[in-house]
Parts: C-alpha cells; sequence; structure tokens
C-alpha cells in the first residue's frame, strides 16, 4: 500500500476542494467523431507501430528522486541510458521517460527541473536506439524540450487539462498523444474518488480530449486513450476498470494501460511494491486478454513473456480475431 507523506501546507486546503471528486456532471456521449475501425498503426514521426498483431511493450524509465516504485534508482544519466538501452534489448517498443513523480500527494515540479532531469537521457538515448522515446509529461515546455531532442509521442497524464498547450506541442510535430484520465491533480486526486458511472465518466473526459485532438489536426493513428489506473480512483474502481475494458476498446482508439506495481495490487494481495511482480503478470494478461493495445511497465522482460503467451491465446481464440 502507499504510505501518505506527512502533510504539507498547502495540502490543509483539500477539504475545501474536496467536493470536486464527489460528483462531475459530463456532457452527453457522442461517438459520431469515433473510427469505424481501430488503426492499424500508431503513426510517430520517424517510426510506425503496428497494432492489432501482438501486444506493444511501453518501459517505464522514470528520472525522478521520489516515484512510487523506483524513485532514485536512475538519476544518473549514465544510469538511466543503460537501463532504456536494456529494457529495449529485453522486448521494449517504446521507452516512457519522466522528469516528475504523479504518485498520490506528490507535489509539482518546475518545467525547469523536470527538462534538467530529462533531456540529457532523450539526447544520448535517441543516438543510441531507433526505438521510440516517450516524454511523461504535464507541460507544453517539458514537451517541446523532450520532441525537440528526440522524443517522438508525448505522454500527458491529464490528457490536457493541466496545460492545454501541449497539443499544440503534439499538432505542430506531428507525435502521438496519449491522453489518461485522472480525476483531480496528484497532490488531491486519492482524497475519495467517488464516481456515479465510473465508465462513462472516464469514457466522456477521453471522447472531450479526442476531439480537441482531431480538430487540432492529430489523427486516430496519433492519439492514444488510458483510463489512468491508480489516478483518482480506488482498487475496486481499478478491478472495475480492468475487468470491463471492452467498454474501452468499443471505441475503436489506440488503447495503453498502465497496471505495473500499483497499489491496487498490493491491496489484493496485501503486499509492498517490492513484491508485486506476480500480481502485475496477472494484471498485464487481464489487459493484453482484454485487448490493450499498449501494456506500460518496469519489469519489461518478465511481462514480454506474460505478453507474448496472451497473445498466442488471444490469437488462438473461437473466432480467431486478434
Amino acid at each position: 500500500m502507499i504510505s501518505r507523506p506527512a502533510r504539507s501546507m498547502h495540502m490543509t486546503e483539500r477539504g475545501n476542494k474536496q467536493a470536486m471528486f464527489v460528483k462531475h456532471s459530463h456532457p452527453s456521449r457522442d461517438k459520431r467523431a469515433l473510427p469505424k475501425s481501430k488503426p492499424a498503426c500508431l503513426r510517430c514521426p520517424r517510426a510506425v507501430l503496428p497494432l492489432g498483431g501482438r501486444t506493444l511493450i511501453m518501459g517505464i524509465l522514470n528520472v525522478t528522486p521520489d516515484s512510487f516504485s523506483d524513485g532514485g534508482m536512475f538519476l544518473d544519466r549514465s544510469r538511466a541510458v543503460e537501463h532504456g538501452l536494456r529494457m529495449i534489448e529485453e522486448g521494449a517498443d517504446i521507452i516512457d521517460i519522466g522528469g516528475e513523480s504523479t504518485r498520490p500527494y506528490a507535489d509539482e515540479v518546475p518545467a525547469e527541473e523536470e527538462i534538467r532531469r530529462v533531456l540529457p537521457v532523450i539526447e544520448t538515448l535517441t543516438k543510441k536506439t531507433d526505438a521510440p522515446i516517450s516524454i511523461d509529461t504535464r507541460k507544453s515546455a517539458v514537451a517541446a524540450r523532450a520532441v525537440e531532442a528526440g522524443a517522438q509521442i508525448i505522454n500527458d497524464v491529464s490528457a490536457l487539462h493541466h496545460d492545454p498547450a501541449v497539443l499544440d506541442v503534439a499538432a505542430s510535430r506531428g507525435a502521438p498523444l496519449a491522453l489518461m484520465h485522472m480525476k483531480g491533480t496528484p497532490e488531491m486526486m486519492q482524497e475519495n474518488p467517488v464516481y456515479d458511472d465510473l465508465s462513462g465518466e472516464i469514457e466522456d473526459y477521453l471522447l472531450e480530449a479526442v476531439a480537441k485532438c482531431k480538430s487540432a489536426g492529430l489523427d486516430y493513428d496519433q492519439v492514444i486513450i488510458d483510463p489512468g489506473i491508480g489516478f483518482g480512483k480506488s482498487s475496486a474502481h481499478n478491478l472495475e476498470i480492468l475487468g470491463n475494458l471492452g467498454k474501452l476498446t468499443s471505441l475503436r482508439l489506440p488503447l495503453m494501460v498502465g497496471v505495473s506495481r500499483k497499489s491496487f495490487i498490493g491491496k489484493v494481495l496485501d503486499l509492498p511494491v517490492s513484491e508485486r511482480l506476480e500480481g502485475t503478470a496477472a494484471a498485464v494478461a487481464a489487459c493484453v486478454l482484454g485487448g490493450v493495445d499498449i501494456v506500460r511497465v518496469h519489469d519489461v522482460r518478465r511481462m514480454k513473456r506474460v505478453v507474448k503467451v496472451c497473445d498466442a491465446i488471444r490469437a488462438h481464440g473461437k473466432d480467431g480475431s486478434t
């Protein structure tokens, strides 16, 4: 389970702001703008990643001092680059580099510090590999510098809510944009998250962001949706999402899910972060068999094996679909 740090002064305002997590009205669902079929690929500026055959693996590379699982392990550039290359050798299709922890109760990191952390790693990795690099950021300034340095995908955990100008960066560079659902902000998102309609609210939130992407000129093969496991959700919410992935795959958009080592696994198994490998494997298997296109993981070598077996099972389903 995630332990809560001592509350800082700004967190005393949560009681007044908590109402924003209880109920939120959403516009009527409108799927008319969705694609008739899922895109056959994810189109990056210098790479094309096929979808629908095997599940893609996104390896997590946090260059932060405080990420919930591996904070502080890869602050050194050489260690970070070495780990990124190792994950590619182990089977990662994408490396997702983040310089700001968005774990529950994390404080925001200034853009300048985030850039200082990620830029040297991106610059070095892009010289050593053709695998697409993703920048995990909510900030347009960070996204712009990262793309200039060689990143090809922008992974925005706020789905444009934190900084709408992230979309301008993605559209102007032709970089695919991952849009994740998050209820609230990392500082407050786990303060009693409540939903009237979990699946419906996630769908509305994501489709609103997808519509903005389309209006800005990104096509469906440049937009990824992510339900945001662990971001403003209880353990029960997370399990409900994973048990009903068909509601998300029915949107016919590239779908990414990150379950690696997360607290809902710890709650089910009553185990700390360091002992959640098997639980992560089970959750990744559920994602693959549920039709997810990209799984975001820490343990690439082991999860590659899980994915490969699940892909084989799915390919041999009764209807022959993949």
